[in-house]
């Protein structure tokens, strides 16, 4: 009876932890986000009103973030021609730091930078990666803490549900 309960202990260690899902967002107002890209340009999240944006707040140290990061980068292809943008918040690095990751993992979207943790702190982010997608009216719809699968259907299906009709 005792090999037979390690066997289970061990088989629940090496079985994949639960995919992270986008759930419907229940947090209130939207918050507000204006930040610095790594050229200086401030960007408000006003200024993406009509689009649907992906707010992703992460870290160079966070291995899940950085997992993420070609995922990411494939769904912003995929819905290319759209109105969608990804604004990836780097959570209190120093800028060469982030250089040097982009440097070795080129990204086509906006990357900002969250010196002291303030924005995150008032998008009440407890972990990373943290996302937020944002409909074109500016409301926040979906949430994920932790890595969620940017590749699959269900997540396409919740991003596409909020592109206007045509």
């Amino acid at each position: 009876m005792r090999s037979i309960a390690v066997f289970l202990g061990f088989a629940l260690l090496a079985a994949p932890a639960a995919a992270q899902v986008l759930k419907p967002w229940s947090g209130g107002a939207t918050p507000p986000l204006e930040l610095a890209d790594l050229q200086g340009a401030k960007h408000k999240l006003a200024d993406y009103r009509g689009k649907v944006v992906l707010v992703n707040f992460w870290a160079t140290w966070c291995e899940p973030c950085r997992d993420e990061m070609p995922a990411i980068e494939k769904l912003k292809e995929r819905f290319a021609g759209r109105p969608f943008a990804v604004l990836a918040v780097n959570v209190d690095e120093p800028e060469a730091r982030v250089q040097k990751f982009l440097a070795s993992l080129p990204l086509s979207f906006t990357v900002l930078l969250d010196h002291e943790r303030k924005l995150a702190r008032s998008w009440n982010v407890r972990v990373l990666p943290a996302s937020y997608v944002i409909a074109p009216d500016g409301t926040v719809r979906f949430r994920a803490e932790g890595e969620i699968d940017w590749g699959t259907r269900e997540v396409a299906d919740r991003i596409s549900s909020l592109f206007p009709r045509r």
